[in-house]
């Protein structure tokens, strides 16, 4: 068996190969493209050669591209690999060697190699927060233009029907107009390419029960729980919820030696933009009335806004990994609430809407709560009633303010009296 290293660039790389006992059999350089890697494979790799190399913009394009060709080909985790491996002298050639020589020993920090879907969901995510980012850069520009010019807008928010209306019949001077109506066509190309991503995201999310189950949370709406169904992955990988928030980041960073320990800020470690809207989705359930936003408003007293935020998007990531891992959603959502969510991505997928379900006959089971109807009718398991939960679940709820709330959204559901037609009094 050989074990081959792959220093990996954008328009090249270095390879290095070695045998069982660490000697260099060859090196090349070979050109980072489809053709000349097709050819280099069929020339000197064999079937029983296996391969290293790092993560990088374009490594699972390469790895694809090679795969066939070998026994097997190892991603490496950059930053593990330059933790274990440092040197005085850093070349191509070198980090080709180094990768061969950590593969042979059986010393190469490997990375999940994510499957077709998951690559492709990871894509679409990361087109989506491209174009966020550009729509948000547009409207800076067009407010920073009238600041400049001293217009005060009519309106709170300009980018609105009535602020956009607005804006459009201002009266600016020519080069004025000419720079905002520029970038209005540039908004509006933006954000029709958004809505389309939008669109094909709320399609997928309503074929996925995972998807659907994270939609139950608060503040998790069908973008937040593809973005991190896409980060995360394969969750068997997480040993609980606390390694998966480490994986995306949102842990402290912890220095200990001898008697002192201290924790800094978040690693940051993972996909940003999960991270980022994570941090937003927090946001959203702060107010809500049940334990995270209560979470967060006994933090934010201690801690401050900013503390508290990033404490409940970790929160939201460690509640996530066990919905998924027990197959249950939210026991203490909003039922109103998860049905607009629910509702939404239906009609994009264009879908029609379920049929009620039929009140209890007697002699049958009870009808479910509200929180379980709603669930039942969205096709999702139901959660944990009142009943069933523990002691210590009951007590935490009672100390956190929010028991009469989680009991509420699972009481019966309201029944609304059927509109009879208006019978007109003759006099």
């Amino acid at each position: 068996m050989r074990y081959i290293g792959l220093d990996l660039h954008k328009q090249s790389l270095e390879v290095c190969a070695l045998d069982r006992r660490g000697k260099r059999l060859f090196r090349q350089s070979v050109a980072c493209d489809r053709a000349a890697l097709g050819e280099f494979a069929r020339r000197h790799l064999r079937k029983t050669d296996k391969l290293a190399v790092e993560a990088t913009t374009n490594t699972w394009a390469v790895a694809e591209i090679l795969r066939p060709f070998v026994a097997a080909v190892v991603v490496g985790n950059p930053l593990q690999i330059k933790a274990i491996a440092q040197a005085k002298v850093k070349t191509d050639k070198i980090d080709a060697e180094v990768l061969a020589q950590l593969l042979r020993c059986d010393y190469l920090p490997a990375v999940w190699h994510p499957d077709e879907g998951t690559q492709r969901l990871r894509r679409l995510t990361t087109v989506r927060a491209g174009l966020v980012g550009d729509r948000t850069r547009l409207k800076n520009r067009v407010q920073s233009l009238l600041a400049q010019l001293l217009v005060e807008p009519p309106v709170n928010v300009l980018f609105t029907k009535r602020g956009l209306d607005w804006l459009r019949a201002a009266e600016l001077p020519a080069d004025a107009r000419e720079t905002i109506d520029r970038y209005l066509r540039l908004y509006e190309a933006v954000e029709r390419e958004l809505r389309e991503v939008e669109d094909q995201l709320m399609a997928l999310a309503h074929r996925s029960d995972q998807a659907k189950l994270l939609m139950t949370l608060p503040g998790v709406a069908h973008g937040v729980a593809m973005s991190l169904l896409a980060a995360l992955g394969d969750l068997s990988r997480f040993e609980d919820g606390d390694h998966a928030a480490s994986y995306l980041g949102l842990t402290p960073t912890t220095r200990q030696s001898g008697g002192k320990c201290y924790h800094g800020h978040i690693t940051k470690a993972g996909c940003p933009q999960t991270r980022a809207m994570l941090t937003q989705a927090a946001q959203h359930a702060a107010s809500h009335p049940g334990p995270i936003g209560a979470f967060f408003r006994r933090l934010r007293k201690r801690k401050g806004h900013n503390v508290a935020v990033v404490a409940v998007a970790r929160k939201l990531v460690t509640i996530a990994f066990l919905i998924l891992k027990n197959n249950e959603p939210y026991r203490y959502a909003r039922p109103e609430t998860v049905r607009a969510k629910l509702s939404e991505v239906r009609r994009k997928a264009g879908e029609a809407a379920p049929r009620k379900p039929r009140e209890s006959g007697p002699g049958e089971e009870p009808a479910a709560g509200r929180l379980n109807a709603t669930y039942r009718r969205s096709g999702l398991p139901a959660a944990k009633t009142p009943e069933e939960w523990s002691a210590g679940e009951r007590r935490a709820l009672d100390e956190a303010g929010t028991a009469t709330f989680a009991r509420d959204v699972h009481g019966e559901p309201v029944k609304r009296p059927r509109s009879r037609p208006k019978v007109g009094i003759k006099s």
